[in-house]
């Protein structure tokens, strides 16, 4: 089957789309690809190679940066399709009923791509696409509906980084929920060599005209073609920066302030005595999992600088990790905060997550919202060291209304001194 990325960057104009010689076509030919014409980006690869995991993360990456995009992965209408997954010999070439089937899915597959965009959106199509014929015919169709081309390629030859996606990611798909993991195992290796028989990788020389990417052994090497656009460019800044294969990212707030005993938002200040135990405990944490290379990432606020010397090991400062200044109402109380701004302190009350104090939102937040995305596949766990601080969470009050009593709008201000 072959797997598709697609994105638009303006509203205009639909896509076509093509498999194993089926066409759907768009209701407005176009031969001129014009500066804002849409991206069509297509994954090329064997299994295992993270195509799917790449496809979720330039999707919300995309997203995130304001290009609607949406994911429409091949194999899971096959999935619905078939209902019950046997072995590898569906995947075999001279499988004329898997063929047919997997035809009958891709077709679906586009006609939803095409209701798709008949609103004025984008897509991802994840899946793979390793023939040279096939690429060719999708650039052709490209042309003819006036949209830009963008092969992704992921290129893996080390057997334990394969072996590693097929247990981490490939052994939990619902092809293989009733396998045990040596079986499981088996029968995937054997659906990639199904696929090798006829795999063309994207060639320097034979697809010098592409414009394209490869990704080679998880981001050890890149090579890049024909960068068109500020779209295509800013997909090979991302993936020349992500990491394919999981690893884990500890995000720790400061440990207590001065400032958040006394009950005021923002400010500079430095560590209490609790806030200087919590970063001797989580020095004992930090040790306790043994992470090699690690690296420590820190703002440029006293109070998560004085976090961080505490683990004895370098860091490294970044301004962008700085809380935001709460502007009018830095280092305030929220009582004060209800007295002098009252309308202010209504508003975060009904919407905290988009709301700004005249410039607030805290860079945590952020991050957890990003991580947190369930098309992010990230696994997210807790930790807690048990060290007694301060709460400086405020649950939302009961009454957000703008015209609320003093009394309502503090109902739920943490106690301090």
């Amino acid at each position: 089957m072959t797997d598709r990325l697609y994105t638009r960057t303006k509203k205009h104009g639909l896509w076509t789309w093509t498999m194993k010689g089926h066409h759907i076509h768009n209701t407005r030919h176009c031969t001129v690809c014009m500066t804002n014409c849409p991206t069509l980006i297509v994954t090329v690869g064997l299994p295992a190679r993270g195509k799917t995991y790449i496809s979720k993360k330039l999707t919300r990456y995309l997203n995130w940066i304001g290009v609607p995009t949406k994911e429409f992965n091949v194999g899971q209408y096959r999935r619905e399709c078939t209902k019950i997954y046997k072995s590898f010999e569906f995947f075999r070439a001279d499988n004329e009923e898997g063929l047919k089937i997997r035809r009958q899915c891709a077709l679906s597959a586009l006609n939803d791509v095409h209701q798709y965009l008949t609103v004025g959106r984008g897509q991802v199509f994840d899946a793979t696409n390793t023939t040279r014929e096939r690429r060719s015919t999708i650039v052709k169709f490209a042309e003819q509906n006036g949209f830009k081309v963008f092969f992704v390629e992921s290129v893996c030859e080390d057997p334990e980084v394969i072996a590693a996606n097929i247990v981490q990611v490939k052994l939990g798909s619902p092809d293989y929920i009733n396998c045990n993991t040596e079986e499981a195992v088996e029968d995937f290796m054997k659906r990639i060599e199904c696929y090798e028989t006829s795999y063309q990788p994207l060639d320097e020389v034979l697809d010098r005209d592409l414009s394209y990417i490869k990704v080679m052994d998880v981001g050890r090497r890149y090579l890049v073609n024909r960068v068109q656009d500020h779209i295509q460019s800013r997909i090979v800044y991302y993936l020349m920066n992500i990491h394919i294969t999981p690893r884990s990212i500890y995000l720790c707030r400061h440990g207590e302030s001065d400032l958040n005993i006394k009950g005021r938002i923002g400010g500079d200040s430095g560590l209490s005595a609790r806030g200087k135990d919590f970063g001797k405990c989580l020095r004992t944490f930090i040790e306790e999992q043994n992470i090699t290379d690690l690296k420590v990432w820190t703002s440029q606020m006293k109070r998560t600088i004085q976090t961080a010397e505490v683990l004895g090991v370098p860091y490294e400062q970044w301004k962008a990790l700085n809380e935001i200044d709460a502007g009018v109402c830095e280092e305030m109380m929220y009582e004060e905060i209800q007295e002098s701004f009252p309308l202010e302190f209504a508003l975060r009350d009904q919407d905290k997550y988009r709301y700004r104090y005249p410039k607030g939102e805290a860079v945590m937040r952020c991050l957890l919202a990003y991580f947190l995305d369930k098309g992010a596949g990230c696994k997210v766990e807790s930790m807690f060291l048990n060290v007694e601080a301060i709460n400086t969470h405020r649950h939302k009050p009961e009454n957000i209304n703008v015209q609320r009593s003093t009394e309502d709008a503090l109902q739920t201000v943490p106690a301090h001194f």
